[in-house]
């Protein structure tokens, strides 16, 4: 089967779970029913292929070619995410996904046999999109969240990330760091789409990921009291939403003049009547830098401009992948241009907990992600696949 055919057929086969048919964007979150649908395709994806699909105990899959206690190990490891955003973009983490599942099929139609076991993976809530917590699956894994707090997490609706992992037919208490996993690998290169125009502006179709900028999440609580919209005089009220409006202006202002990225991008509001002053309203604040003294700089501004302290609910410092296997990465592919990125990815984590990570990106059009108008054109599509070819035969022949 050719790369381009074999990408096809399994593209068009995930396009229709989670899909939204009112904004065409995605929703596919952990631990649902469309995620149940998403890890029976990628299963059945493995199955088809001969793969070997084991689940660690933080959930995510690994589809393995050849025994990785055995077959001349440490493996080599490919792949990424199938869980989205709210109403997010077809190709983040799929693409990824999909592409080192045709690499095997190109790979083995080409009669390459591995000097050491190859696995795909399919990272559980990488987004963090229900629980909050992004790269929930490799956190877990590696032990950089503690099972505890993870089974503690609660989504909007109250439910907690155990109670949801029961309902799915999933073990909470089996929930943790996977040690003996992460062991088995010894590479781990993750294809994504860019979330960006670096690849555009070069007029490149693929280009090497070397790095990753701090960034993290905090929760600003901002209190006030519920009052009547029609009864409560101006000088009366104590609305947190004036207290939101001043952190929304300091959070632009903050990161301009810290070089950096801010974005509130969710709110709670109670008792978010509209006939009704707001009694309290909390606000998430997702700051990136260049710098992690940056960053912390920039929630320090926004906090005290409000007079509230910031909850930190997840941090990760800047990333750097491993030098010898992004330049092996560039020498194999011609070059390819090396990007850093500003977004969070399972191969940062990976990264941090010492395993040697590098990432490749494919070119977006749009420039946009998170969003429906994600793109990638297929040619460049198959130029992914091609270079996780390339990239696997040199690791792993």
């Amino acid at each position: 089967m050719t790369a381009a055919a074999s990408f096809d057929a399994m593209f068009a086969a995930l396009a229709p779970i989670g899909r939204n048919p009112v904004s065409g964007g995605y929703r596919r979150f952990a631990w649902t029913a469309e995620d149940a649908a998403l890890r029976e395709w990628f299963a059945g994806a493995a199955g088809d292929r001969g793969l070997t699909v084991t689940i660690d105990r933080a959930g995510n899959q690994w589809a393995w070619w050849g025994d990785p206690d055995r077959d001349g190990g440490p493996a080599v490891a490919v792949g990424s995410h199938l869980d989205s955003v709210p109403d997010g973009g077809a190709y983040d983490g799929p693409l990824g996904v999909v592409c080192a599942l045709a690499a095997i099929d190109v790979l083995r139609e080409r009669g390459f046999m591995p000097g050491r076991p190859l696995a795909v993976v399919n990272f559980t809530d990488e987004e963090g999109s229900r629980f909050g917590v992004a790269c929930m699956g490799s956190r877990v894994l590696t032990g950089a969240l503690t099972a505890d707090r993870a089974r503690s997490l609660r989504d909007r609706d109250g439910v907690t990330l155990a109670e949801a992992m029961a309902h799915a037919g999933r073990a909470p208490d089996q929930l943790g760091a996977d040690p003996e996993v992460v062991r088995r690998v010894g590479a781990f290169v993750e294809l994504h789409v860019e979330q960006g125009r670096g690849l555009v502006d070069l007029g490149r179709p693929v280009g090497i990921g070397a790095a990753i900028w701090p960034h993290g999440r905090w929760r600003f609580d901002l209190p006030g009291e519920a009052n009547h919209a029609g009864t409560t005089g101006l000088d009366d009220r104590r609305d947190p939403m004036s207290a939101l409006a001043v952190l929304l202006t300091e959070a632009s202002a903050a990161a301009r003049a810290r070089e950096c990225l801010a974005t509130v991008g969710r709110l709670e509001v109670a008792p978010n009547a509209v006939n009704a002053i707001a009694a309290r309203v909390s606000a998430w604040l997702d700051a990136r830098g260049a710098s992690e003294a940056s960053v912390r700089l920039l929630v320090d501004d926004v906090a005290t401009a409000c007079g509230i302290a910031a909850a930190e609910e997840s941090f990760t410092a800047a990333t750097e992948f491993d030098d010898q296997l992004v330049g092996r990465l560039s020498t194999r592919l011609d070059n390819a241009p090396v990007l850093t990125t500003g977004a969070g990815h399972d191969a940062g984590i990976l990264a941090r907990a010492g395993i040697p990570a590098a990432m490749l990106f494919v070119r977006n059009p749009t420039g946009v992600s998170h969003s429906p108008a994600e793109f990638a054109e297929r040619d460049d599509c198959v130029a992914g696949v091609e270079a996780l070819v390339a990239v696997l035969e040199d690791l792993a022949g």
